[in-house]
C-alpha cells in the first residue's frame, strides 16, 4: 500500500513538470508568433546573438570546428532560402502540379516562392547560434584544428555554392529578392486630397 502513495507522489511531480513544461512551450510560442511581422528586429536580434557567438569563439581562441559546422549548416540554410519551392531542373513534372517558375517569356507571371521561407530561415540562423554557443562550454567540442584550412575550404565552398546558385537564377530568370519592386503608396492620395482643398 505505502508503495503505490509513493508512485502517486513521483507522478505528481511528472505531471507539474508536463504542465511547466507545456506552459513554456506555450508561452515561447506565444512570443515567437508576435514576432513575425517584426523581421527588422528580429534579424538584428539575431546578429546581436551572432556577434555574441564570435566574440566568445575569438576571446577563448578554440571551437573552431564548431565555426566550420555552423559555416556549413548556414550556408545549407542560405541555398534553401534563395531556391524555389518547385525545381524546374530537378523536377519538371512537378512544374505542372503546383506554383512554378516561368520558363518562357510567354509564361504568365508566377510568384517566387521559396523552399524555405524567411521566417524559418531566421529561426534555424538563430537557433543554430544558441547551439553553438551552448556547445563552446563544453571541452568535448574543442577539437584542435589548423583553422586557416577550413576557412579557405569554407571559402571555396561558399564561391563554388553561389556560383552554381547564380547560374540557376539566370537560366531560370528568377530573383529571390523584392528589391525594387513597387509598392502601394497609399498615402499619397490622400495628401495630394487634403492639399487640393486649400
Amino acid at each position: 500500500m505505502d508503495s503505490g502513495g509513493g508512485g502517486g507522489g513521483g507522478g505528481g511531480a511528472a505531471a507539474a513538470v508536463a504542465k511547466w513544461r507545456t506552459d513554456g512551450t506555450r508561452a515561447f510560442q506565444y512570443y515567437l508568433d508576435r514576432s513575425t511581422p517584426h523581421s527588422t528586429g528580429r534579424w538584428l536580434g539575431t546578429l546581436v546573438v551572432a556577434a555574441v557567438y564570435a566574440l566568445r569563439v575569438l576571446s577563448i581562441h578554440g571551437f573552431y570546428i564548431v565555426s566550420y559546422g555552423l559555416g556549413i549548416y548556414l550556408l545549407n540554410l542560405l541555398i534553401g532560402f534563395l531556391s524555389p519551392m518547385v525545381d524546374p531542373e530537378l523536377d519538371p513534372s512537378a512544374a505542372n502540379d503546383g506554383p512554378a517558375l516561368p520558363t518562357r517569356g510567354s509564361d504568365e507571371f508566377k510568384p517566387f516562392i521559396r523552399r524555405l521561407p524567411e521566417f524559418k530561415f531566421w529561426y534555424a540562423i538563430t537557433k543554430a547560434f544558441v547551439i553553438a554557443f551552448v556547445m563552446t562550454f563544453f571541452s568535448v567540442f574543442d577539437v584542435p584544428v589548423f583553422w586557416p584550412i577550413l576557412l579557405c575550404y569554407w571559402i571555396v565552398l561558399f564561391v563554388l555554392t553561389m556560383k552554381r546558385q547564380i547560374l540557376h537564377m539566370v537560366k531560370y530568370k528568377y530573383v529571390p529578392f523584392n528589391i525594387g519592386k513597387q509598392k502601394y503608396g497609399g498615402k499619397k492620395g490622400g495628401a495630394s486630397s487634403s492639399s487640393s482643398k486649400d
